[in-house]
């Protein structure tokens, strides 16, 4: 009988197998990158929220791409909406759901692309922050789980990791967020890869 780590190895390196082996969800994964650096290209902004570990996950999208990936190269414009005071503000105003849609409706711009992460699809904050984005012109692009939830409609594109639980589902969203950063990187910055 295996040990629980053993099982969550397992279990980790099966939905690792199964990305690298999703032709739809790798095709998924350059679409959003292509999009994502047009975006950058152009002078837009990428923004990106989540809820506990799926805002790290946003706030290490963003700070990989405002700073330094791999080699030296101007800074991107991303931004994860996580500033503490912001939130709290209004959190004690608005309510906690509408914490990001304050965000997207204060920073984002008509053509820029909002990241949401959601391993269940149905934060009401995040939700609220896709709906915002959407009625602002903006692209929505959610990084999913537990079958996408009500965010998979509100979506342009996504990925839903298909697991149930939490810390799995955040694991394929990280290895996808470095996956994203690196193609951004390879498509505006090529000489940093040798091109």
């Amino acid at each position: 009988m295996s040990s629980p780590l053993e099982q969550m190895l397992a279990e980790a390196a099966s939905l690792v197998s199964w990305l690298a082996s999703d032709e739809q969800s790798k095709s998924t994964i350059e679409a959003m990158a292509a999009e994502m650096a047009s975006v950058l290209h152009a002078g837009g902004r990428l923004i990106s929220c989540g809820n506990g570990g799926s805002l790290c996950d946003a706030m290490h999208f963003a700070e990989e791409l405002s700073g330094r990936y791999r080699d030296d190269r101007p800074a991107l414009s991303a931004m994860a909406l996580g500033d503490a005071g912001h939130m709290s503000c209004v959190a004690n105003d608005y309510g906690f759901d509408g914490v990001f849609a304050r965000g997207v409706q204060a920073q984002g711009r008509a053509g820029d692309i909002l990241l949401a992460f959601s391993t269940s699809g149905k934060s009401a904050n995040v939700l609220q922050a896709m709906r915002a984005a959407r009625e602002g012109q903006m692209r929505v692009f959610g990084l999913l789980g537990k079958g996408g939830g009500p965010a998979l409609e509100l979506c342009d594109r996504s990925l839903v990791v298909p697991a149930t639980d939490t810390a799995r589902i955040q694991e394929i969203h990280i290895k996808v967020v470095h996956a994203l950063i690196e193609l951004i990187e390879r498509e505006l910055y090529p000489q940093n890869y040798g091109a």
